[in-house]
């Protein structure tokens, strides 16, 4: 049988480069080497080489975080090289990656968000003008940056002060919003027009973390994940039922995965993720093994939806 010449593209220049190498090496280690001729590329040094090699491939996985490799940009590249990937396309990706689009839409689509303000640098409220409208604590993000990178939470005015000028580190454009705390879970979603909600994961941060942090998900023990998380069954299909909402509001394709906050009954949405981490023991693949898809299968359906005709 004849090998697919698939491109496996990870690393790149995003803050997040050094997760996404480390999930290319074992998403590489993971693929079928009797089913793939795998040939890596690295966006920081290789797109010529990727633009040289397009007419041979088959098919891409990309395996990048953040800007760059999430945002739309790479899929924009690889449509023009007529290359198919895995995930959204460059509408979806952007979507996913901007904060302030992707709470619009879900208001939209009748989701719960958390109250939230935006503003750019030049524009910005005082910490004292922000406190008043949100009340602290409350959660100071980058509008474009995933893995919580630039996130920190703030309880007092000098926090929030520094905070908004560590998230100014990341991105002109910042979102302030509502303290809310709750169980934190996740849904994984699978599939181009049959969508399957996958098993929600728990998310509890160890006592050293207010939140799940860049640190909490990627230092070892710093967070316990529990699949299926400890939800009766009218809030776990709620929460499923938000996460299929959240992947079709933001025009999401393949699969994505949305964390939620739940308190008092009340699911809040707050992002989508349309490149989930993609080590074996990363929160989507967790979901997929649950439902009986092992780290090895759940990439052969990846691909097999790359390739899936719209």
């Amino acid at each position: 049988m004849k090998k697919m010449r698939l491109a496996l593209i990870a690393g790149g220049k995003s803050a997040e480069r050094e997760v996404s190498l480390k999930s290319g090496e074992q998403v590489f280690r993971a693929l079928n080497k009797d089913k793939y001729d795998i040939r890596r590329y690295d966006p920081l040094t290789d797109l010529g080489k990727l633009v040289q090699d397009s007419p041979e491939l088959d098919a891409a996985l990309i395996i990048m975080h953040g800007r760059g490799g999430e945002d739309g940009t790479l899929q924009g590249m690889l449509d023009l090289l007529g290359v198919p990937y895995q995930g959204s396309g460059v509408l979806g990706s952007a979507l996913g990656m901007n904060k302030e689009l992707s709470k619009f839409l879900y208001q939209k689509a009748g989701l719960d968000v958390a109250r939230a303000i935006f503003f750019d640098r030049h524009e910005a409220p005082s910490p004292q003008e922000i406190a008043a409208e949100l009340g602290l604590p409350a959660v100071v993000k980058p509008v474009n940056e995933g893995s919580s990178i630039g996130v920190t939470i703030a309880r007092t005015l000098e926090e929030l002060k520094a905070g908004l000028e560590a998230a100014y580190q990341y991105d002109h454009r910042v979102l302030v919003e509502e303290f809310i705390k709750g169980i934190e879970v996740t849904g994984g979603v699978l599939g181009n027009h049959d969508l399957t909600a996958l098993p929600l994961v728990e998310i509890c941060p160890s006592e050293s973390y207010a939140f799940f942090s860049y640190d909490a998900k990627y230092l070892p023990g710093a967070s316990t994940e529990i699949c299926p998380a400890r939800l009766d069954p009218e809030l776990t299909r709620r929460c499923q039922a938000a996460a299929l909402a959240a992947h079709k509001a933001l025009c999401c394709r393949g699969y994505s995965r949305t964390d939620m906050l739940v308190r008092d009954g009340k699911v809040h949405v707050l992002e989508t993720n349309t490149i989930p981490g993609m080590t074996a023991t990363s929160l989507f693949p967790q979901a997929a093994a649950v439902m009986g898809l092992d780290f090895p299968a759940l990439l052969d359906k990846l691909i097999e939806l790359a390739l899936e005709k719209d």
